[in-house]
């Protein structure tokens, strides 16, 4: 199986996308430390990934408890081996409305949970993989990383702010064998969607969503589960930096490498996440 010597850390790992991401690089033969806030989630998905045959642990985890993340990124490592590929996918979005009517304290704790939590785990196991010479690190980016998103303000910031950390430490690690990269999951109905939808807030101030979905609009979360499979074979190593689509035609991507880097495209200074330009529009899928 084309990961077999892989070793991943999936945050967020006990529903959605994340629960999508670990079945698939389990399939392809991952041992996977699965790590949520909620342990009866990743336990569920821990059997699951065990009675096909799978190596997995769950790990109870608030990421934004930086000895905790240590101590479980320890574990993990003891009982799976070196982790060389880390993925964080645990996000809040429960701060919905202008700024002017949301709770500071709310609007933090998104923020904090999607870029502290997220650091947290890059300054652990992202150290461990430079030490070692080898890893990739995968953040996942969403609405708002390259345009305004009203009322989801503390959401957007975050992730546009996780996306400049993606370019940063891309740069901090250049030729040490760790690269960093994004994946844009694409819309995709999960629990914080769900809320958004069904919440007063959401459709209050998130009334494009509900047109969104009603449309067909969304993707299932299995595409992004497949993207992070083709990212764990390496395959895009030479992008370290950039962001990359569930949208995006593979093929075509890998065949313009150079020319991407050449022209810096792929990012936050020259991407809209949500929208593709011009130029990325050839590497769509169709």
């Amino acid at each position: 199986m084309k990961l077999e010597n892989t070793v991943a850390f999936i945050t967020g790992a006990g529903r959605g996308i994340g629960r999508s991401m670990a079945l698939k690089l389990a399939s392809e033969g991952a041992k996977v430390a699965l790590v949520s806030r909620t342990s009866s989630e990743i336990k569920t998905v821990r059997e699951e990934i065990r009675a096909s045959g799978g190596a997995a642990i769950a790990e109870p985890l608030d990421v934004n408890d930086y000895d905790a993340v240590a101590e479980v990124a320890k574990r993990a490592e003891s009982e799976l081996g070196p982790v060389n590929l880390l993925v964080n996918n645990a996000a809040m979005f429960n701060c919905i409305g202008p700024f002017w009517e949301v709770d500071a304290d709310n609007w933090w704790q998104d923020v904090t949970t999607n870029i502290r939590g997220a650091f947290n785990c890059i300054k652990v196991l992202g150290s461990r993989m430079r030490e070692r010479g080898s890893g990739r690190i995968v953040n996942l980016v969403g609405g708002g990383t390259g345009i305004p998103f009203p009322h989801g303000s503390a959401y957007g910031s975050s992730k546009s702010a996780l996306m400049r950390i993606t370019e940063s430490i891309a740069v901090e690690l250049k030729d040490t064998g760790v690269v960093a990269l994004a994946l844009f999951p694409g819309l995709v109905k999960t629990s914080m969607t769900e809320l958004q939808l069904e919440s007063e807030e959401g459709r209050q101030w998130l009334p494009n969503l509900q047109t969104l979905f009603a449309e067909g609009r969304n993707v299932p979360p299995t595409a992004a589960a497949e993207l992070l499979s083709e990212i764990a074979t390496g395959r895009f190593d030479a992008l370290s930096g950039k962001a990359l689509d569930t949208r995006h035609n593979l093929e075509a991507i890998e065949s313009s490498i150079e020319a991407i880097n050449e022209k810096d495209e792929l990012t936050l200074r020259m991407t809209g996440m949500q929208y593709l330009s011009d130029w990325e529009s050839q590497f769509e899928k169709t």
